[in-house]
């Protein structure tokens, strides 16, 4: 092209001459834009190929859930976990495997619960419980008398010597309206997490809570519980929801009936256990780390199918996806399994603290921790920046129904990472299924899906793959 300049207007002709150049220079960037979409597309059609035919996840989720089973930090099944996922990835064969000492806390639960009442008519009625993950015991058969609140301000509201020596029973419900399920489960959590806190400060004797699930069922669901230092620590343990309407409905005809729980849990000593660490070094930018992960250990009722054996293989299958692209990732992969995400999440800080002293460079940090159901898109907290970058990127994930786009994380173990990484990114599930087995006897291997975990995994080894080209 040849620009002729008019001399009698010079500043006409060096404007002509500007729009055209920005028309030509704006038409390269379309050219250049659409060749790396192209080409970004191929790469996760590839991805995804790889994970639907050639992954490994339906066996290796098995032997994690049906072999080896829970896997409650400080345990034997959980250093039998770790020893086992650490084996998984030296057979991928990243270019590092190493574990990362970390401290946990070992909480048993002992001798199954028993829990009952006695009717207004004397009969003894039975209740499905189970102990609060970190309760103490009961010292015995504890019975007392029970007082119902459904709010924070209904047990504010009470004096205290309508509380002291009683049981404090929570029964607020997950909200079967919320379509969301998992907004329905934040939003009653709260009372698991912090009842025997609450209720000690008022004297009460134990604590009781409504399970957190939307199913009506005789299966109670365990989760972590809290004690504050300056509070008299109380027993606290859930009641399956069948039982919570039971009880519910009983106190309402007879607001004194004693109700009897005995626990037998034990908080024994901490003790040594691991993160797995496998790590592919980046052949561009090596010092700058994406990560990937999931969590090793459950609750001791289950196998930890979804929660986390899902995330646990995904995180492995993400590993082996781009280990075995035909190109060496632009930046650092590293695929963590984290200890003891479900008490304390010691793993996920002790990584944090790691990675800090370090002064590495964290482009993001990503987990899977969401039931391993159909994916639907990602969760993302970080810049601006990062989020238009996303966006920009959910083309490419609309094939794959994947493209779903929801500002803040949900992953316990990212958290650590606030303040190191650029985002913190989670893999964001269909979650009717969910709260039905979640923290529960219910979570086991037949209750997954394989597809939809490898579907997951393809999903995330996707995202990190544009991450890892592109970076934020």
């Amino acid at each position: 092209m040849i620009l002729q300049i008019n001399t009698h207007q010079p500043w006409r002709s060096l404007k002509f001459a500007l729009i055209l150049s920005l028309i030509y220079f704006g038409a390269i960037g379309r050219l250049s834009a659409q060749k790396d979409l192209s080409s970004d597309s191929l790469m996760i059609r590839k991805i995804y190929d790889n994970a639907l035919t050639a992954g490994k996840i339906g066996p290796n989720l098995y032997h994690l859930t049906s072999k080896i089973g829970s896997r409650i930090s400080g345990s034997a099944n959980a250093q039998k976990a770790v020893e086992w996922g650490k084996k998984k990835m030296e057979e991928i064969a990243p270019d590092r495997v190493y574990l990362q000492e970390v401290t946990v806390p070992h909480w048993i639960r002992g001798k199954k619960e028993k829990s009952f009442f006695i009717s207004k008519s004397g009969k003894k009625i039975p209740m499905s419980v189970c102990a609060l993950g970190g309760s103490i015991g009961t010292g015995g058969v504890l019975s007392a008398q029970v007082i119902e609140v459904n709010s924070w301000g209904e047990l504010a509201a009470l004096e205290n010597k309508d509380v002291q020596g009683k049981f404090v029973f929570f029964n607020r419900a997950m909200d079967p309206k919320e379509i969301e399920t998992f907004k329905a489960y934040l939003a009653v959590v709260d009372q698991r997490a912090r009842g025997a806190i609450e209720a000690g400060k008022r004297g009460a004797a134990g604590a009781l809570v409504r399970s957190m699930t939307l199913a009506i069922d005789e299966v109670p669901h365990t989760g972590a519980m809290s004690y504050d230092p300056d509070v008299k620590k109380i027993p606290a343990a859930a009641l399956s929801t069948k039982s919570a309407d039971v009880l519910s409905h009983e106190l309402k005809r007879n607001s004194d009936l004693i109700y009897s729980l005995e626990m037998n849990c034990i908080q024994l000593p901490d003790v040594k256990s691991y993160n797995v660490i496998g790590e592919i070094k980046g052949s561009v930018y090596p010092n700058e780390f994406i990560t990937v992960g999931g969590h090793i250990d459950t609750w001791d009722l289950s196998e930890g199918a979804s929660d986390d054996g899902t995330g646990f293989v995904q995180t492995l299958e993400v590993l082996r996806l781009i280990k075995n692209r035909d190109q060496k990732p632009e930046r650092s992969i590293r695929a963590i399994l984290y200890m003891n995400e479900e008490s304390g999440a010691h793993g996920a800080l002790k990584y944090a603290r790691e990675a800090k002293s370090a002064a590495e460079t964290h482009i993001a940090v990503m987990e899977s921790d969401a039931g391993g159901f159909t994916p639907r898109g990602f969760r993302v907290e970080g810049s601006q920046e990062v989020k238009e970058k996303m966006k920009a990127w959910k083309p490419l994930f609309i094939p794959y129904k994947v493209a779903e786009l929801h500002s803040g994380h949900r992953g316990v173990d990212l958290a650590p990472m606030k303040d190191q990484a650029k985002a913190l990114i989670s893999l964001d599930c269909d979650d009717q299924r969910l709260f039905d087995i979640h923290h529960s006897a219910l979570d086991t291997y037949d209750k997954i899906n394989i597809r939809e975990v490898e579907l997951g995994a393809a999903a995330m080894a996707s995202l990190i793959a544009l991450i890892s080209k592109h970076g934020f």
